[in-house]
């Protein structure tokens, strides 16, 4: 991470906190929302817990489709519209917050809501791909603040308890005006090239094989797990790191080797279908607060092929009493 993308995160969070505090955080080819979890959602103005028992019947799919559905409801009427009462409907009162900017508390979050919306008035939210696995949705979005600017991109993880949103996690990086690799940190290069998750029989195995990934390569600093798990087409998005197999055994290498005392600790994996995200802690000196990072990672053929992240440092001071992990 450069020193002018830090300082321009601090200014950003800076402003979003002056307003906050003064006033009191198109959907392309995203997964379609089944058709029972769309009519639970439709058939619960109110409360987002009749959604929930609405569906319950229906199995699996229809219930991860209704968290899905939810999540970008929220994100798109609090961030983009301003329509506060999407907060009312489908998030908990004891709402629990880890963006550091924000406090705990679904009131809390109507009022960072009116806050970005008065600072940032034509922001808009484009959702690029979204998984659910349990009781967890994960949104990875290019978030543009004003028309003509570069944005940022944002990972956004939600828990949820009873049909209705529980807990909130996310990690935001300004988007450089150049890469690496030649990818934006958003597109779908490999093939074939859809936002959409693979089938539900995948899930299992993919997340086994990235865990162990990531355990050898990240926690151990081991770069061989690249020869055994990574294929031959290995597209990258990270901005700093380049494309294929050697550019990230090259990439990550000299990072190891300008931090050799980093410490890595992996938090929570969520997987669906071809996609599996790694929300993590890592610390590159020891002392430091560190970056929390959520790595997203595509699977085809019992190899990874596409690689996508967002890294964001943890900050000094918090307005909730939560970490972001």
């Amino acid at each position: 991470m450069n020193a002018t993308t830090s300082v321009r995160r601090r200014a950003l969070a800076a402003a979003i906190m002056a307003v906050a505090l003064t006033a009191a955080g198109a959907v392309p080819a995203v997964a379609a929302v089944p058709s029972t979890a769309a009519a639970a959602l439709a058939q619960a103005p109110g409360h987002g817990r009749a959604a929930g028992i609405a569906f319950a019947g229906y199995g699996d799919s229809a219930r991860l489709g209704y968290q899905k559905a939810v999540a970008e409801q929220v994100l798109r009427g609090v961030f983009e519209r301003g329509d506060m009462s999407v907060v009312d409907r489908f998030v908990r009162p004891d709402y629990i917050q880890h963006n550091p900017l924000a406090p705990d508390g679904a009131a809390a979050l109507k009022a960072f809501g009116t806050a970005w919306r008065q600072q940032y008035p034509d922001a808009t939210y484009g959702i690029k791909r979204v998984i659910s696995e349990g009781d967890l949705v994960l949104l990875h979005s290019s978030v543009v603040l004003a028309p003509g600017t570069r944005g940022i991109a944002a990972i956004d993880i939600f828990r949820f308890r009873g049909g209705r949103i529980a807990e909130h996690w996310d990690v935001l990086q300004d988007v450089p005006a150049a890469t690496a690799n030649g990818n934006d940190m958003f597109s779908t290069v490999s093939r074939p090239q859809t936002e959409v998750p693979g089938p539900a029989y995948l899930t299992a195995y993919d997340k086994k094989l990235v865990t162990a990934f990531v355990e050898q390569y990240l926690v151990k600093k081991d770069l061989s797990a690249i020869d055994t798990y990574v294929g031959p087409e290995y597209h990258q998005h990270n901005p700093y790191i380049p494309d294929g197999a050697a550019g990230a055994k090259a990439g990550l290498g000299a990072y190891y080797a300008q931090f050799p005392q980093l410490v890595a600790t992996p938090k929570r994996v969520i997987a669906e279908g071809d996609l599996v995200a790694v929300h993590s802690h890592t610390v590159n000196v020891p002392g430091e607060r560190g970056q929390a990072v959520v790595d997203l990672f595509r699977v085809r053929g019992g190899r990874i092929v596409e690689h996508w992240d967002v890294v964001q440092d943890v900050p000094e001071t918090s307005a909730n009493d939560n970490t972001m992990f």
